[in-house]
């Protein structure tokens, strides 16, 4: 079997390690999207030839995939390094919505999921389930750490499958305007707006 003319063999000795790719692909989306992405260009950047990476990644939509799914793994060692901390769920919680969000215009990370997003809709089965499994883990962890603030009296006792939703919610959207550059809110408002919504939805009501 060949690939791109090579033998299948040689093309996969002279690859380069599978992360140099996936970090070559993140900037360049980061930089100029998905449609200024070429599979030439990233060849010639990583050293390998187009052929050989429509061999590995088959599509440029599934190498967008296989990208933010790295990303995304780099992300939750981190989001599970924070969360695994001790001390209050009230300080992790802002600890995860920082990562949460974005840190500027053209956050490559974020600019990953708006090329996902954009595609959705013409995703397959397969695709949308490991989209919905990268938005699942970031859920979950909400989910259990709003759960560990509630036994401990440090939040309210609201459902915390709920709650999370609508505070994914909440960061989605604030996140995407800064994603794109919208000249609304600077990084700090957003926080802002977003500790006063997790203050007045998770602070106990005093007892009477």
């Amino acid at each position: 079997m060949t690939a791109g003319g090579v033998p299948v063999r040689a093309a996969r000795k002279n690859a380069p390690p599978r992360e140099d790719v996936l970090v070559a692909a993140m900037a360049t989306i980061a930089e100029r999207g998905l449609d200024g992405l070429t599979m030439a260009g990233l060849g010639r950047e990583v050293g390998m030839s187009s052929g050989h990476l429509l061999y590995y990644f088959r599509s440029k939509d599934e190498l967008l995939l296989r990208t933010l799914e790295w990303s995304e793994s780099e992300l939750g060692r981190e989001r599970r390094a924070l969360l695994s901390r001790r001390g209050p769920a009230a300080e992790r919680l802002r600890a995860y919505v920082d990562l949460y969000v974005p840190t500027q215009a053209r956050d490559p990370h974020w600019t990953l999921w708006l090329e996902v997003w954009n595609r959705s809709q013409n995703a397959g089965p397969e695709e949308r389930d490991r989209q919905a499994a990268i938005e699942g883990a970031w859920h979950r962890d909400l989910v259990a750490l709003l759960a560990e603030g509630i036994s401990r009296g440090e939040f309210r006792a609201v459902d915390p499958d709920r709650t999370a939703a609508r505070i994914r919610a909440l960061l989605d959207g604030f996140s995407i305007q800064l994603a794109v550059g919208l000249p609304t809110l600077d990084r700090g408002a957003i926080l802002a707006h977003v500790r006063e919504f997790l203050d007045d939805t998770l602070t106990p009501r005093p007892t009477a």
